[in-house]
């Protein structure tokens, strides 16, 4: 990016370095605006500085600092940067096979954010995403919200601005075929795995009121990480991200949350279509995935492309993840296309890949949507967002691109090539 950034500024061009991009306020005119949170705005204006949006609105409607930055973006389309509930980018690792739950365990020290995935969901125009550990466990530990500005630390891409990065993000749970285990510790049914869950929350309920009663810090119990990450969980600090597929499993999930009154977010829910009034009367949001591919797990089998209007007609607040590498995060914009394909409306089909997922990371006030006083991330397409030939050309993040296609050095991480991505040769056909 750097070689492509040298040479527009020295023709006089529009696209600036990080520190000019946040110096100086940037005009953006000419392109069809999705705002997601109001409808699309023709010929539209988006004025950004110091990292927010300052405005935006039909041509000669906005005002316009006169020391901007101009960019003629006629023909093109700009929407939010893409909100990515459910990824593994960044290699994330979290609980190992000593036990079947790990509350304590922290997905913030498994994360390598220099790990070629990142660029990989930045050119898909991924601008917030929440990093999870597997579902190999019935608790494989605490999630990682980030935000994919440019950083060589996990600090540096934290998303939250009201919390360190320790505490920003949610709790991966899981139930179904993924967690059972035959042998050790780990459930062999389905009714054991919700046992065990149900112990551990109330091992952490018995921890909570041991440290409430306690009249000084002599009196309250010895620290205990475990018992504190679910404390985070049970007091409203952690939402559960729960991987579930099967009706049974996706009803189980929630009477856990009822039982123990923590926030839950439901993932996958391959044959959530079974259960969506259930699901919309809990008043649970689910963030889903298609496949364009046979293949997977038997209990997905039922999974199909009309969840998404199924949800929509239901009232469940509904997103699409990628679980990258399970959906390449370079596509994640087909997502919503096959929603829409299946009869989902474009306003929610765009919606639940920015503003929705925005909603279920707790990140709706910073993210989501183009609206004044929110974070300037956006990304530049060459045509309508849910159409197969168009491409993101440019990803920015509090007003910095962190992402140009024009530049052979960002570019290959959108169509692939040989020793792009950790030695293997993956190419994206245009």
């Amino acid at each position: 990016m750097r070689t492509a950034l040298l040479l527009l500024t020295l023709a006089g061009l529009c696209l600036c370095a990080p520190a000019q991009a946040q110096d100086r306020p940037h005009v953006f005119r000419n392109a069809t605006l999705h705002p997601i949170s109001a409808e699309p705005i023709e010929q539209g204006v988006l004025v950004v500085e110091g990292g927010t949006i300052q405005a935006l609105g039909p041509a000669g409607s906005v005002d316009v600092p006169a020391n901007a930055v101009e960019h003629d973006m006629a023909g093109k389309e700009i929407m939010p940067g893409l909100v990515d509930t459910h990824s593994h980018i960044g290699a994330a690792s979290g609980g190992d096979g000593s036990a079947a739950l790990h509350p304590d365990v922290r997905t913030i020290d498994g994360i390598n954010v220099r790990h070629p995935s990142i660029n990989r969901a930045r050119a898909g125009g991924i601008t917030t995403v929440q990093v999870l550990s597997g579902s190999g466990h019935l608790m494989s530990g605490q999630t990682t919200y980030l935000k994919l500005r440019e950083g060589g630390t996990i600090s540096a891409l934290a998303a939250c601005e009201d919390r360190p990065v320790e505490a920003c993000g949610g709790m991966k749970m899981a139930n179904g075929t993924n967690p059972q285990r035959a042998s050790g510790s780990f459930p062999g049914t389905r009714a054991r795995a919700a046992a065990m869950a149900r112990e551990q929350f109330v091992a952490a309920q018995k921890y909570q009121r041991k440290k409430e009663q306690a009249d000084d810090p002599s009196e309250a119990p010895d620290r205990d990480l475990r018992m504190e990450g679910l404390i985070d969980v049970l007091e409203g600090r952690r939402t559960v991200h729960f991987h579930t597929h099967r009706h049974d499993d996706i009803l189980t999930a929630i009477r856990l949350s009822e039982e123990f009154g923590f926030d839950l977010v439901l993932h996958h829910v391959s044959e959530g279509w079974k259960v969506a009034d259930e699901i919309a009367e809990a008043e649970v949001p689910a963030s889903i995935i298609v496949l364009d591919s046979p293949g997977g797990k038997y209990e997905a089998d039922e999974l199909v492309y009309r969840t998404g209007r199924v949800f929509e007609d239901a009232g469940v607040d509904v997103a699409y993840h990628t679980d990258d590498p399970i959906t390449d995060s370079r596509l994640f914009l087909r997502s919503p296309a096959f929603g829409v394909r299946a009869g989902m409306s474009r306003a929610a089909a765009l919606e639940s890949v920015t503003l929705a997922g925005a909603r279920m990371l707790g990140l709706e006030d910073e993210a989501g949507s183009l609206e004044t006083g929110k974070d300037a991330d956006f990304i530049v397409l060459s045509g309508d967002p849910l159409s197969v030939y168009t491409k993101i050309e440019q990803t920015w993040v509090e007003g910095t691109p962190v992402f140009d296609r024009s530049d052979p050095d960002d570019r290959k991480f959108a169509t692939g090539g040989y020793r792009v991505y950790d030695g293997a040769a993956q190419h994206v056909h245009e």
